[in-house]
């Protein structure tokens, strides 16, 4: 079932957020209640993911102080702007925060992330905020109102779901799928990314065998639940392609160790800053393997993953372990970064059931 709705701030309190401070450090703050703009909406929360991302960013230095972090957002419409279409006050709605133009030249070429519109962040404030005003552009070509049988926790993956996506798609997977030539895949790493990725390999491909690999004995037991065909005690066989999900130069080098010649290694997450890693290339070049990058998503992802959701071929609802309000988000992180929790859901301090 969906978490409870939220309660909307009053105008007195103005719209409470998780707010950075200098070192890392955060505080919980009374921002002024946004006001949406032609085209806009404004959500009151319901959950926002927790994500990688955030934890990097925390790590790095990749946020300024002052700000608001989070971008997996679910939310109840409490206002809508000027010449906003298709939304009221009411509808439960997932909304990404990165939205391409789909006109420059990196839209034409498939390459949205690359948009130089893409990294307008069109949540204001971020996600760990009990309102967030969702920009114009968002709401005209990615924002998605939810139906009643579509669960917060299955649609708070929607933003995350489609980077996965767009990284197996452009991992020529399919392509091989596709003209009946036998594939293998494997995951490195089993936490909720991994995870996801194991979901959605499942759903595109059912009969895919798909290997997920992680030194945690619980996570590779819970992969095996989820569908794996083989954990970290039985890879013998190499795959055709690998998605690093856990990063950093240790974790790309076992990657491409259980990469077969000529196959591909999808490298899907963050490294410390500044981190380089050190290839022996006359194995890789001789090998014919390939290596790619692969960041965020586009709108065909958005909306392919979002009919997966409806649909129900795709549930990563099960990889929600934690739910805490927002006052206890110093909690999430240690959880996180701890990897005793999987995917923590920071919701409002005001909604009933706020903790597991």
């Amino acid at each position: 079932m969906p978490l409870p709705s939220a309660i909307a701030p009053t105008t007195a309190r103005g719209n409470r957020a998780v707010v950075l401070e200098a070192g890392g450090a955060s505080r919980l703050a009374d921002l002024p209640r946004p006001v949406p703009g032609r085209g806009e909406i404004l959500l009151a929360l319901r959950c926002c993911g927790l994500c990688g991302t955030d934890l990097w960013k925390l790590a790095n230095g990749g946020a300024l102080a002052g700000s608001v972090l989070g971008h997996e957002v679910v939310g109840t419409v409490v206002e809508v702007g000027p010449g906003v279409l298709g939304f009221r006050a009411g509808d439960r709605v997932a909304a990404p925060h990165h939205v391409a133009c789909g006109e420059c030249d990196a839209c034409r070429r498939g390459e949205e992330p690359l948009c130089p519109d893409f990294r307008e962040n069109q949540l204001s404030p971020g996600g760990f905020s009990d309102l967030i005003r969702v920009g114009e552009r968002a709401v005209r070509l990615a924002a998605y109102g939810l139906p009643d049988h579509l669960s917060d926790e299955a649609a708070v993956f929607l933003e995350p779901g489609a980077c996965v996506l767009r990284g197996i798609r452009r991992s020529g997977l399919g392509e091989r799928i596709g003209r009946g030539v036998p594939a293998r895949a494997a995951i490195l790493g089993a936490g909720s990314m991994g995870l996801l990725h194991l979901l959605l390999l499942k759903a595109l491909w059912p009969a895919l065998r798909v290997a997920v690999v992680d030194p945690l004995p619980e996570r590779c037991r819970r992969a095996l639940d989820l569908g794996a065909d083989a954990d970290s005690a039985d890879t013998a066989d190499l795959a055709d392609v690998v998605f690093d999900t856990a990063g950093g130069a240790a974790a790309l080098a076992a990657a491409l160790d259980l990469t077969r010649p000529g196959g591909t290694t999808v490298l899907f997450a963050h490294a410390a800053a500044g981190e380089r890693a050190g290839l022996d290339l006359n194995p890789f070049f001789k090998a014919e393997r390939r290596l790619l990058g692969t960041y965020s998503s586009g709108l065909a992802e958005q909306r392919d993953v979002f009919r997966l959701l409806v649909t129900g071929r795709l549930d990563p609802a099960p990889l929600v372990t934690h739910r805490l309000p927002l006052s206890r988000f110093g909690e999430a992180v240690t959880l996180a970064r701890e990897r005793r929790a999987l995917k923590v859901l920071l919701i409002p301090d005001a909604a009933p059931g706020n903790a597991d």
